[in-house]
């Protein structure tokens, strides 16, 4: 197998009714960059986008049933990006707080359902 020098070996695929609102979402949320996208008869096939370094597809659920996800999403300003994702839709789980696993750690629900973890490593120790 030859994979593309940035094409990661696993990578979230999201099947979502209006999965437009959702790149808008994923954008206005999360700082979302659109990659591509193809569509057939006005309906969204596959999209890919990039959150900082990581990829990942959207597509309009139709052969498939929306599915809701959860996702942990590192950052460099875990309060900025609750906010955003916040003004977006998102419904807050928890504030920013300290875990006692070495992560600075805020909750959300996406307006899709999806559950994200919203971090920032705050030690240099192993997560386990």
């Amino acid at each position: 197998m030859v994979l593309a020098i940035d094409t990661p070996r696993l990578s979230a695929y999201f099947f979502v009714e209006n999965a437009s609102d959702f790149i808008e979402f994923m954008h206005s949320a999360f700082g979302a960059e659109e990659l591509g996208r193809e569509c057939s008869n006005g309906r969204l096939l596959n999209a890919q986008l990039r959150i900082i370094d990581c990829t990942f597809m959207v597509s309009e659920a139709a052969k498939i049933d929306p599915l809701q996800s959860s996702h942990y999403l590192y950052v460099d300003d875990v309060d900025q990006v609750l906010k955003s994702a916040s003004q977006a839709g998102a419904e807050y789980l928890f504030e920013a707080q300290d875990m006692p696993y070495g992560d600075s750690q805020a909750g959300v629900k996406d307006p899709f359902g999806n559950y994200w973890w919203i971090s920032k490593r705050l030690s240099d120790e192993p997560y386990y």
